[in-house]
């Protein structure tokens, strides 16, 4: 079990996590809600290694295969839709995740994209990395409602355990994931 026992982490003009704790199942997917500010995205990125903790432990992540899609797209400029996702993942799996993500034209460059194609393109390629954790950042941003609940419907059993952060408690439904109020967690 992934376990955050009295966390603190932050930035160094600002404390975003104070005192949090957290356990996670093994399997199933986890919905971070709070209004902006309340530290989804740094609970995400402490989840990936990618920010620091101050204080507390983390535990259950060792040797876990960690996907991330980050809350802007970052795709690279420069290679198509297909090749962004090839760089984590190999020919076929790049195929199979932008089929799945009703990506058609997949030799399109991302400044010829719109902002839900991209949005698709990058979860795609956190998909194809295939890892037995995957971290979202507003994964469904962009995206009207039918194709939302497509998308979501595709992800929703694509690893082990998905933690995503949402606004709408729509997209926690959508992906039948118990929900986190972070707003509600700290010093708890």
């Amino acid at each position: 079990m992934i376990r955050l026992s009295h966390v603190y982490a932050g930035y160094p003009e600002k404390d975003v996590l104070r005192d949090v704790s957290i356990p996670f199942p093994e399997r199933g997917a986890v919905a971070l809600m709070a209004p902006s500010g309340f530290g989804k995205t740094t609970l995400l990125k402490v989840l990936a290694g990618l920010l620091p903790i101050q204080k507390g432990e983390i535990s259950g992540l060792e040797n876990k295969k960690i996907a991330f899609l980050f809350q802007e797209d970052r795709l690279l400029p420069w290679l198509t839709a297909e090749k962004n996702v090839e760089i984590v993942s190999g020919k076929d799996k790049a195929a199979h995740w932008l089929k799945e993500m009703e990506i058609e034209d997949a030799a399109r460059l991302p400044h010829d994209m719109s902002g839900g194609m991209r949005r698709r393109v990058a979860l795609a390629r956190a998909l194809s990395y295939e890892g037995e954790v995957l971290l979202l950042d507003e994964p469904f941003k962009g995206l009207d409602e039918a194709l939302r609940e497509r998308i979501a419907a595709r992800v929703k059993n694509a690893a082990p355990l998905t933690v995503l952060s949402v606004h709408d408690p729509v997209e926690a439904a959508l992906m039948d994931a118990s929900i986190i109020r972070l707003d509600q967690l700290q010093g708890s």
